[in-house]
């Protein structure tokens, strides 16, 4: 099962790699973009290396926030005129929600996003970096 994670933000705001990167290693963690990331062209699996472990990530798409909102009122009224999403797909691996929860945390703290797991109410920046934490711990314990 596939699960999803949205982060709305101005097309303008959608960070570089070097930008991404400065922003999750002000937040402190232990977590390297792929060398070869770029913003915009990226399509498919972005791998991390997490901790030192080489492979964690997630798909990662980018379109306009009327492409991924549609005709959902709501939806749309959370994005608050952000005018793009960068949606974040992964499986059921405790280590890749980290990465996930990562990026989220450092695109809603540094870029303006609003970041929505499967169009539920965003949550604020404190509970995803708790997230992230428990998503750690979960992932040490993976094989």
């Amino acid at each position: 099962m596939s699960n999803s994670q949205f982060a709305f933000l101005p097309r303008s705001s959608v960070p570089d790699r070097a930008a991404l990167q400065a922003s999750l290693d002000r937040l402190g963690f232990d977590v390297k973009l792929h060398p070869d990331f770029t913003r915009f062209d990226d399509s498919g699996f972005l791998p991390f290396t997490l901790s030192g472990d080489e492979g964690p990530g997630f798909e990662i798409h980018y379109s306009a926030a009327q492409d991924v909102v549609g005709d959902d009122d709501d939806f749309a009224a959370m994005a608050d005129g952000r005018d793009y999403c960068i949606t974040m797909t992964w499986g059921g691996r405790m280590k890749d929600l980290a990465c996930v929860m990562m990026v989220s945390c450092a695109l809603a703290r540094d870029f303006d996003a609003v970041v929505s797991y499967e169009g539920e109410e965003p949550q604020p920046l404190e509970d995803m970096l708790h997230t992230v934490q428990v998503a750690l711990k979960e992932g040490a314990k993976e094989k």
